[in-house]
């Protein structure tokens, strides 16, 4: 298994194409290379097809059946790449001149390079000098307009080709909670097709599992640095990502960064299953900020960029040459090829013997450098590199003017297994938080304290009975909003991720998002009310307390949907928490306890004021038209024309529980649009 090499090896065991070979056991320490397959590429099939189990057999012929094979072999091709970005400029006022030019940044500036399948690219540079720009435009996932051209296999980029790649980020976005097994099962049953049954996927589970080296800790959870407790290693979540995009046997692959925070033995192992994964037909392109001596043997081809601009762009094995052949020598042997890349792309040339040691520190010479680094690629490289690229690539206009909706551009898996999957990952992940302690104290400990308060109240002091069933109309808004509007931002990272790679319907994540969290938003409420009703001497009525309840429960929803819509718009903790903060304060002003005659101005406040509605209904259904209480010795007044009541107008309830409804389905759906409008499709 790759993983498990040590790190002096550089052994690959990949298996031919051809299925007329047997699989044979080697040694260890032999170097097998399969040439990348051509046309019997066709002849390679899997179950991820045509949906027919793989048949018994060893399991580490079914390893290479399925990890050392691609489905369809793909050719990256990318020619003169740029991209920019348009900066703000900050104007005296926060106010800008429509007439002043903007200013822009070149971020990518013509990079052409091509990699097919079989092997393994590099990308090579500093920090901010466009690795991960151009990482992200080739898979698709850049914003805003890339010039140039990029083709896979003569194509341009579309919804069923997004399906054959494979994106690793730099940064592991897990949910914490989960196991390495439970992250790879719901990946799996997301990503692969519905053709194969659930007992075929979860051997593809296990099969990925052993493959990686993640035996070991399959049953620890992946934890994450922003949780509160670690999980597995780095190198361990590391693998848990290519892991997840190796589930559907990606035609290319590409990672940012995968070495990136690991030792030198870890990002061995990780570049050495890369390069396995690459010698089984893939293409694989990667970022890496400082590769060792070990690691850069193993590229096949580098790219080399120096603030956006490339200036080596081919075989791994020729960069030395050809920088000598222009005049950059290191000063001594066995220099790490990669240090001496970083240096010149940093326009250093200290260590170069023409250099005499003259221009380390002088930033003209430094841009020099860079400049004439430039100039001899695009004269020596660049021609023979474009003709390359250009070569069999095809008209991408043909492919542009075809837009037939294939069988391929359908979903993998239905929209009601997407919300099954969905729902049962997001009530796992979540019951450590749903169900916490805390959080049943919290509510058991304020319906107790507010039963003591209430402790019996007497039917006659209507003031006390109001101020209790106002208090469950705000506490059950407050509550739940607040809960509510931590749920899509502090999620965008993963749903952003899992949109990216087409894994289901944003609806469907919806949905599932929103029922899952019913189970305790219901519950909770529930308990609160059958303790401190009761005990706060509400109506002994079973009809009165089930109404009361059906009200709370409402409103509760309505309060989450309020909750989602403000996160969902924000996408940020802080704003959204202000905001809620704000709303919740008007809302409780406005409700119609603390003032009854509003100035007309600003009266329309109540009418969208849920707590206001929620109210009104809890006191309707406490007490009825012609009510009475003792206001008096000996003398009996009617409830309506308590000075706290009389105002509200409760002769319409109906019409408060047509206002919560059109609340409760407006909020969601601007919560849905929010969260449609600022994901990608």
């Amino acid at each position: 298994m790759f993983d498990m090499m040590p790190p002096e090896q550089e052994t690959t065991i990949t298996t031919t194409v051809t299925s007329n070979i047997p699989v044979t056991n080697r040694p260890e320490n032999s170097l097998v290379y399969a040439e990348p397959p051509g046309s019997t590429s066709s002849e390679v099939k899997s179950s991820l097809d045509n949906g027919i189990p793989l048949p018994q057999q060893p399991t580490a012929a079914r390893f290479s059946n399925f990890l050392q094979q691609s489905l369809k072999q793909i050719t990256l091709r990318f020619e003169d790449v740029c991209y920019s970005i348009t900066l703000q400029s900050k104007q005296n006022g926060g106010c800008s001149s429509s007439q002043e030019p903007k200013l822009t940044r070149n971020i990518l500036n013509g990079v052409t390079g091509i990699v097919r399948p079989g092997e393994l690219m590099a990308m090579l540079g500093p920090s901010g000098s466009g690795k991960t720009t151009l990482l992200t435009a080739l898979a698709g996932r850049l914003a805003g307009k890339v010039s140039g051209t990029i083709t896979y296999d003569g194509q341009p980029f579309s919804s069923s080709m997004k399906r054959k790649i494979g994106f690793v980020p730099q940064d592991d976005v897990f949910y914490p909670r989960l196991t390495v097994l439970e992250t790879l099962t719901y990946a799996a049953f997301l990503r692969l097709p519905k053709t194969l049954t659930s007992q075929e996927k979860l051997e593809q589970v296990e099969m990925i599992i052993v493959e990686l080296g993640l035996t070991r800790c399959r049953n620890n959870a992946v934890g994450s640095g922003a949780a509160l407790f670690r999980g597995i290693s780095g190198g361990e979540r590391k693998r848990v990502s290519i892991g997840q995009e190796m589930l559907v046997n990606p035609s290319l692959l590409l990672l940012d960064e995968p070495t990136s925070g690991l030792d030198s033995t870890t990002a061995q192992r990780i570049v050495s299953m890369l390069r396995g994964l690459a010698r089984g037909g893939r293409t694989v392109v990667t970022t890496i900020h400082q590769p060792s001596s070990r690691l850069y043997r193993m590229f096949d081809k580098v790219v080399v960029l120096s603030d956006g601009y490339p200036f080596y762009s081919g075989q791994a094995g020729r960069v030395m040459e050809y920088l000598g052949s222009i005049g950059y020598v290191p000063a001594f042997n066995f220099m790490n090829p990669a240090d001496f890349l970083l240096d010149l792309a940093n326009g250093i040339v200290a260590d170069a013997k023409q250099d005499d040691h003259n221009g380390f520190d002088h930033h003209e010479d430094q841009a020099s450098i860079k400049q004439s680094l430039v100039s001899s690629y695009k004269k020596n490289l660049y021609p023979a590199l474009k003709e390359e690229v250009q070569r069999n690539n095809g008209d991408p206009s043909v492919y542009r003017s075809r837009t037939p909706r294939s069988p391929e551009n359908q979903w993998t898996t239905s929209w009601w297994e997407q919300f099954k999957v969905l729902l049962k990952r997001g009530l796992q992940e979540r019951r450590h938080e749903s169900y916490s302690g805390l959080r049943i104290f919290q509510v058991l400990s304020v319906s107790i304290l507010s039963g003591l308060l209430w402790w019996n109240s007497d039917p006659s002091h209507i003031q006390d009975q109001v101020g209790l069933l106002f208090f469950f109309a705000i506490f059950w808004g407050f509550f739940p909003l607040f809960n509510a509007v931590f749920a899509f931002p502090l999620e965008r990272p993963m749903l952003k991720k899992e949109r990216s790679s087409g894994m289901y319907h944003l609806s469907s994540y919806y949905v599932a998002r929103t029922v899952g969290d019913l189970p305790m938003e219901l519950i909770l409420p529930t308990i609160f009310v059958t303790i401190t009703y009761w005990m706060g001497g509400l109506k002994p009525s079973l009809v009165t307390f089930s109404l009361t309840l059906l009200i709370i429960l409402f409103n509760v929803l309505v309060s989450q949907g309020i909750g989602l819509a403000l996160g969902a718009i924000l996408m940020d903790v802080k704003q959204a928490t202000t905001l809620a903060s704000v709303t919740m304060l008007v809302f409780l002003l406005a409700g119609g306890y603390y003032i009854q005659q509003m100035p007309a101005f600003i009266a329309w406040l109540k009418y969208i004021s849920f707590s206001h509605y929620c109210y009104k209904l809890l006191v309707g259904v406490q007490y009825s038209v012609n009510e009475v209480y003792e206001c008096g010795l000996g003398l009996h007044c009617r409830v309506m024309d308590f000075h706290a009541l009389k105002y509200l107008g409760l002769n319409n309830l109906w019409g408060d529980v047509a206002a919560l409804t059109v609340m409760l389905i407006g909020c969601r759906i601007v919560a849905y649009v929010a969260l449609r409008m600022g994901q990608p499709h």
